[in-house]
């Protein structure tokens, strides 16, 4: 069990408003505004409605990815600094989209040192991003149709 997920190390954050919540008055016992390193932290479940996630599996990726380890706050709240929160879009898009395995997708984390793959860029991410989508179809496609071959061939 990795123990390191429940201690609480000593980290100053701000806990910026929410814009997903009202604003609430704070108890005169209570600090509004705690000093901060950080600049916007985001609670579990405003995460989960970002990354379109469950809760519980986001908790669930905290114990299989040691790279994404929320702050705790002194009452125990998970609290996402952004850092975070795209690590938890860079985990979904692996399992998800690329099909990796839990094991595998921490490995490619790991090998890539959890940083995103900014290396071989180009100037233009949109375009990047539009022809990988249009390649991933384009083999999907391919696949589909090679499969429809190969049914055709072993009814011969």
């Amino acid at each position: 069990m990795n123990t390191s997920l429940y201690i609480n190390r000593p980290q100053t954050v701000t806990i910026a408003a929410s814009p997903f919540r009202q604003e609430r008055k704070m108890p005169s016992n209570g600090t509004a505004a705690q000093v901060a390193t950080e600049k916007k932290l985001y609670r579990i479940g405003e995460v989960s409605r970002l990354a379109d996630l469950k809760p519980f599996v986001l908790r669930y990726w905290e114990t299989e990815f040691p790279m994404l380890e929320p702050v705790k706050s002194s009452s125990g709240h998970r609290l996402y600094r952004q850092d975070d929160v795209d690590m938890v879009f860079r985990i979904k898009r692996l399992l998800y989209d690329e099909g990796f395995t839990i094991a595998g997708a921490r490995r490619h984390l790991r090998e890539h040192d959890g940083a995103p793959e900014t290396e071989t860029r180009s100037p233009n991410p949109a375009a990047e991003g539009a022809a990988q989508l249009l390649s991933r179809k384009m083999l999907l496609d391919l696949r589909d149709t090679l499969r429809a071959f190969l049914t055709l061939l072993e009814r011969r």
